[in-house]
This record gives C-alpha cells, sequence and structure tokens, in this order.
C-alpha cells in the first residue's frame, strides 16, 4: 500500500521527519495485519458483548491490549499545570508513538467470510488511518476536504501500489510566494513520476495534438479539453528544478493515465509516456512488481519536495496556549 505523504496543502506528518515516518508506516501496517489476521483466523474479532462499551466498538480489540494505552491516558490528564509546562520533548516523543500505535484498529460491523474480503476491509480501515496522518500531526491540523475520503484515484495510488511509493496528491507549492497546484507525483526508490489521469466515460477516445486543446470523442459526440501535457510539463519541470538544486539523482517520467480509454496521437513527444487501455496493464505490473525498499536518495527527493510544498493549519487548541 503506497504512503500519501502530501495531500494538497494540508500539514502531513512526513513533513516531520521524512526519514522516520515511511519506515513507521510499514511497522505500523505489518503489525496491525498480524493481529487483523490472527484475530480472525480465531474468530475473535466477533466476540462482541451484547452491549459493549464505546471504546471497545472502535477498536475490536481485547481489553487487556487496552489498559497500557489508557492507563497512559488518564495519567496525562491528571498531570498537573506544572507537569503541562515542563513537558520534554522525550516525552512529547513518547506520546507521540502511542497515538500512532493506538490510531489503527480493527473495526467492524459485518461478518468477513474469506481472507480477500478480510484484506479488502483492513486496506480501507488502512486508508483512513492515512488520511489522517497526512492532514494532522500531534500539535496542528488541517480540515480535508471530504471528497478526499472517497476519491477512487487518491485510493487507486495507496492501496494499488507496494508501501515503498511515496505519494504526493495533488500538491501545492510555494515558489516565489505564489502557490502552484500540481499533478499528483509518485516517488518510487528508482524513479519519480508526474502522472496525469485522463479518464471520463469507458472506452473514450481523446485524440491529442500540441494545440492547447484536444479532443475527446465518445457516445455524447465531440468535446474538447484542455490539453494535459501543459500540467504536467509545468510539474515535471518543478520536481526537475528542486531536484537540480537539492543534487538529487532520481530519474523523472511523465506518464498520462487512460485506464478505461485510448489515446490517439501518433506524434507524441517522446518524453511522456501515454498509458491508456491496451499498454496499462503491462505497465501497472512493472510498476507493483518492484522489490526494492526505501532508499536515501528516494527520502531525499521526498524531502526536497516537501519544503517546497504549501501548508495550511492550525494549532490544536491544547497546544494553542501551554500556560491556560
Amino acid at each position: 500500500m503506497g504512503q500519501l505523504i502530501k495531500l494538497q496543502d494540508y500539514v502531513s506528518r512526513y513533513e516531520q521527519d521524512i526519514f522516520v515516518y515511511p519506515s513507521r508506516f510499514v511497522r505500523l501496517k505489518k503489525q496491525q495485519w498480524e493481529k487483523w489476521h490472527k484475530a480472525w483466523e480465531s474468530n475473535e474479532l466477533y466476540r462482541f458483548d451484547p452491549e459493549p462499551q464505546l471504546s471497545n466498538i472502535s477498536s475490536g480489540w481485547p481489553d487487556e491490549e487496552k489498559e497500557p494505552f489508557m492507563g497512559k491516558l488518564k495519567s496525562l490528564l491528571k498531570r498537573g499545570k506544572k507537569e503541562e509546562e515542563d513537558y520534554s520533548a522525550e516525552e512529547y516523543s513518547k506520546e507521540e508513538k502511542i497515538e500512532d500505535e493506538f490510531a489503527f484498529e480493527a473495526s467492524f460491523t459485518a461478518h468477513l467470510d474469506t481472507l480477500e474480503n478480510l484484506k479488502h476491509h483492513f486496506l480501507d480501515q488502512l486508508y483512513r488511518f492515512q488520511m489522517k496522518w497526512a492532514t494532522s500531526t500531534l500539535t496542528e491540523k488541517s480540515f480535508p476536504d471530504k471528497r478526499y475520503y472517497y476519491d477512487e484515484k487518491l485510493k487507486y495510488f495507496l492501496q494499488r501500489f507496494p508501501d515503498t511509493y511515496l505519494t504526493m496528491y495533488n500538491p501545492v507549492f510555494l515558489l516565489k510566494q505564489a502557490p502552484v497546484e500540481t499533478e499528483s507525483i509518485l516517488i518510487s526508490p528508482t524513479d519519480t513520476w508526474c502522472i496525469s489521469f485522463l479518464e471520463e466515460e469507458d472506452l473514450a477516445v481523446f485524440a491529442g495534438s500540441k494545440d492547447r486543446f484536444w479532443t475527446k470523442k465518445g457516445s455524447a459526440g465531440e468535446k474538447k479539453f484542455l490539453n494535459p501535457l501543459l500540467a504536467l510539463n509545468r510539474t515535471e519541470k518543478i520536481v526537475g528544478k528542486i531536484f537540480e538544486l537539492h543534487d538529487i539523482d532520481l530519474p523523472i517520467h511523465k506518464a498520462v493515465l487512460c485506464r478505461n480509454g485510448y489515446i490517439d496521437y501518433p506524434t507524441a513527444p517522446f518524453d511522456v509516456q501515454l498509458i491508456e487501455k491496451r499498454g496499462y496493464e503491462k505497465w501497472f505490473q512493472t510498476m507493483r512488481n518492484q522489490r526494492f525498499p526505501l532508499k536515501h536518495v528516494q527520502l531525499k527527493g521526498a524531502q526536497a519536495l516537501l519544503q517546497y510544498c504549501q501548508t495550511t493549519s492550525i494549532k490544536r487548541l491544547e497546544w494553542e496556549n501551554p500556560n491556560e
């Protein structure tokens, strides 16, 4: 499952430390999946009290696993004003770790009779967990548009690609004090992909050209739309310039992705891949079959890009004035 390191201009935990959170995500995902799978095999997921407490409904895990966290939470709430003022960086890190470990737990409303159904449910729960990491930190939060919780293209990046792929979904770069929204960026251990989606109705044919507008031919006739290469070239130029400034050697590719239709552009530029219905599966399997681990140059490249992103957020109420 790919990792969402930046969503538009929302605050992201990956901005705090890109060298820590990707590996932490992989570890947490593995730990949680092992819990889910073990509980599913032993049917522990469905042994609910007829009138369970709200905390147990939200987690689905045995009480003994929640006791350490609840004990720490109660202890935190009982701390006096003096202790809050002396809250050290080490304690902050511990509380953040606790939140990460318990933020993603099982929640079931129906019996999952197959392992495949369990995997799908796990990925859906994990998707919401990723949205939390991509829109908040322990001290700040953003207010994401609700449509992102159901965005099919965003889910495609996060649920269909390996853990080592880092996704920037429509990020907003701040260049010369001006915000610039770009196409999505996929950072793999070996390459960086700037991707533009070109999808409407099934089996539509998109006629490309060097002009400002392309033409879509579908069941309702012909329709002109803005050339997707304009935004794609702008995205590639921004990424390339940032990589050059930070001496990052990571190949950059441009792709127009049309999974359910066709692109007719015989004289397309050589530096862009037009991936349409006929060649999509081969490209997708090549991407999925990469088994490289997270690499330093990949994380360095992601860090450089994040440094130039715009972030809009507010302080959480409990952190606005620690003296109150």
